[in-house]
């Protein structure tokens, strides 16, 4: 420790920094290992938390139209994704929308209307923005129902 005052005296005086440098080092230890102090409470012998089984919502199967259902359809003949596939509709400027969830990472999702054609990809590509047709389909999206998710 003196050896490291020393240097610094040695280079002060030479005018190597241009600037003083002032070296605080802390004197006293921490009072225990962890320097944040215990974080962790004393274990109990009672649960705290009791484990509930994973709720599947229920799908609105009333009146899905033909194209949704083929979409469907062929969801079910690819392999499983990871997260799986949700359909879910919504109100959004005026109409009835299906918003498709994206099958993994930098995919886009998928908002389709009544008739199954793209209106935008609110979300998902490499920017995690979509396609920007539809900036505020997150903050204007109402009457959530979920239509259809995978149930494998």
């Amino acid at each position: 420790m003196r050896s490291s005052h020393l240097l610094l005296a040695s280079l002060l005086a030479a005018g190597a920094c241009s600037q003083p440098l002032a070296v605080n080092t802390p004197t006293t230890p921490p009072d225990s290992p962890n320097v944040a102090g215990n974080s962790t409470p004393a274990p109990t012998s009672a649960n705290t938390v009791d484990p509930v089984p994973a709720r599947v919502a229920e799908s609105d199967t009333t009146a899905r139209p033909g194209w949704l259902q083929r979409r469907i359809q062929g969801v079910l003949a690819e392999r499983k994704r990871n997260p799986i596939t949700r359909i879910l509709s919504y109100q959004y400027q005026g109409q009835t929308v299906y918003y498709q969830s994206a099958p993994c990472c930098d995919q886009p999702s998928y908002v389709f209307d009544t008739r199954g054609r793209v209106l935008c990809q609110p979300d998902g590509g490499l920017t995690g923005k979509g396609d920007g047709k539809c900036p505020n389909f997150d903050k204007n999206k109402t009457d959530e129902k979920l239509v259809w998710q995978d149930p494998r």
